[in-house]
Parts: C-alpha cells; sequence; structure tokens
C-alpha cells in the first residue's frame, strides 16, 4: 500500500528527528519551518520545502505540528496562511506538542469545524529519541484515529498510549513533565547544599544516583552535571514553560501543586540568570552558584 502523505510544521530539536525518519521511512514528505535554512537537510533526503503552514496542509493527509507552546500552535494552526486553511475534508491533524488542555481542546473544535479529525499526542522524549524513532506518544482522541495514525506514529516511536479523548495526551504530557522538573529542581538544590556543605560532589552524586533518589531524570541530570555537558536536548526554558502550564490545568481543577510552584520559580530564574537556552538539566547550573 502507498504511504500517506505527511507534513511536519516545525522543524527544531525534536521535529527535525522526526521528519527525517519519516523521509527515511519513504513517505511524502512535506516540511515547514519559519527559518528555511532547517528545511535544507531534509529536502536533500527527498522532502519538499514549502513556504507556509497552509501550503504544507494543502500537500498532505497527514499534518503533524511540532512547535514550542500555545502562542506558537495557535500561529501555525490558525494565524495567517495557517495550516487550516490548507486542510482538505478528513485530513487527520496531529498536535505533538506540550501545550495547554485549554488549546486542545480550542484547536479540536476548529479541526472538527473544517471537517477534519484530530489528536492531540505530545511525546515523551528528547532529541536522540526523535532521531533514533523511540518516542512515546501520549494520545488524546477517539479510537479510529488512532489507528489511522499508527503508520506515522509506528516510524517515529517505539510506543503509542492512547488515554483517552482530545486533551487526555496534552494532560498527561503535563503531569509526566512536572514531575520530572521537580526531581530537576529538587538535585539542583541538593547540589546547593552538597556544595555548601563541603562534601565532595562526585561521591555524594554517586550515591544519590545509585540509590533511592537514583531514577532516569535524577541520573541524565546528574551525568550532565559531572561532565559538564548542557547543550540542549530539551532546553531549559521549555520546562519552565510546562511548568506554567501544569499549574495552568491543575488550578483550574482545584489541585494545588505546591511542588510545582517552587520548581518553576527556580526554572524561572535559571531563564533569567541566561540559562534558558540550554538543557533544562542547566537548572542545576544555576542552583549550584546561586546565594553564595
Amino acid at each position: 500500500m502507498s504511504k500517506p502523505s505527511v507534513a511536519i510544521l516545525g522543524l527544531g530539536i525534536m521535529g527535525s528527528g522526526m521528519a527525517g525518519r519519516l523521509v527515511s521511512a519513504g513517505f511524502p514528505l512535506t516540511v515547514y519551518n519559519r527559518n528555511r535554512e532547517k528545511c535544507a537537510p531534509l529536502v536533500k533526503q527527498g522532502a519538499t520545502a514549502v513556504t507556509t503552514p497552509r501550503e504544507a496542509a494543502a500537500r498532505s493527509e497527514i499534518i503533524i505540528s511540532m512547535v514550542a507552546n500555545d502562542e506558537a500552535s495557535h500561529s501555525i494552526w490558525l494565524g495567517e496562511q495557517g495550516a487550516l486553511a490548507g486542510t482538505t475534508v478528513n485530513s487527520l491533524l496531529i498536535e505533538c506538542s506540550t501545550l495547554s488542555a485549554g488549546w486542545i481542546h480550542e484547536l479540536a473544535s476548529n479541526a472538527a469545524r473544517h471537517r477534519c479529525r484530530f489528536l492531540d499526542a505530545p511525546v515523551t522524549g528528547t532529541r536522540p529519541h526523535a532521531a533514533s524513532g523511540e518516542l512515546t506518544f501520549l494520545v488524546g482522541g477517539s479510537a479510529a484515529d488512532v489507528v489511522a495514525a499508527q503508520p506515522v506514529f509506528s516510524v517515529m516511536g517505539r510506543e503509542t498510549i492512547h488515554l483517552g479523548p482530545n486533551g487526555s495526551g496534552a494532560l498527561m504530557k503535563l503531569v509526566n513533565n512536572f514531575v520530572c522538573g521537580v526531581q530537576a529542581a529538587s538535585l539542583a538544590e541538593a547540589l546547593r547544599f552538597i556544595e555548601a556543605s563541603d562534601l565532595d560532589r562526585v561521591k555524594a552524586l554517586s550515591i544519590l544516583t545509585s540509590g533511592a533518589p537514583g531514577s532516569g531524570i535524577v541520573k541524565r541530570v546528574a551525568d550532565r552535571v559531572v561532565n559538564n555537558d548542557f547543550a540542549p536536548n530539551f532546553a531549559l526554558r521549555w520546562m519552565a514553560k510546562d511548568l506554567s502550564y501544569a499549574l495552568q490545568e491543575a488550578s483550574a481543577r482545584d489541585v494545588a501543586l505546591t511542588t510545582v510552584t517552587a520548581a518553576r520559580s527556580i526554572f524561572e530564574t535559571a531563564v533569567d540568570e541566561g540559562y534558558g537556552d540550554e538543557d533544562f538539566s542547566a537548572v542545576s547550573k544555576f542552583s549550584s552558584r546561586s546565594n553564595q
């Protein structure tokens, strides 16, 4: 069977890896990015680059967005020359960005008015997982649409988890990321405590990572600290954004996320101090240098 035509809107750290997987697998791929230079490597592999999201959607049966935040998603779908204006009836729209559930519901309503199918399908994983096709998709939408999206999900990821109706994927991704953010902020404060106590940092981190606190996130952040490597796989500013979205959604449900409030403060201060474009693990670098 012929593969469906696909568009990827947004070629950042994650979108570029996802697009690379699709074009390598032989999907007819159209790509759009505000910075056209990011399209060039994919064009060399056989993708077609266009100048507007609308044009990308008009060429594609499945349209996937992977952008920074609600504002960027609104612009790429509903802005001037936005993708929704270029869709045809029954197009499958997939929003893979980490966004607020409120915006996801609004976007789903707009998709329905255009007689399109819609999934919110944010992912877990970072740059290397996107490049190697090892993402996990957390999906909200109808079961039939999840099945229709599986040919592309299976190329870009190792697992697809259908969580319920539209908005379910977005909410689960915020829960996932706030737990990650709280752990990273906690380790950052632990590092400050360790350094203030004149403990051996390498030995202390080894104890933490090999013992009960040694979650995947704690190990990942500790490894970055030990190697002084903060090249972004997931930028610190986007973790700050995700924590804000989690607080917003929890507040709407009368849930107080007190640990998230504290973690967001740490991340936002780290952004203010100039670490926003580094990997989110750089929150440890900020916290270890503050209050000295």
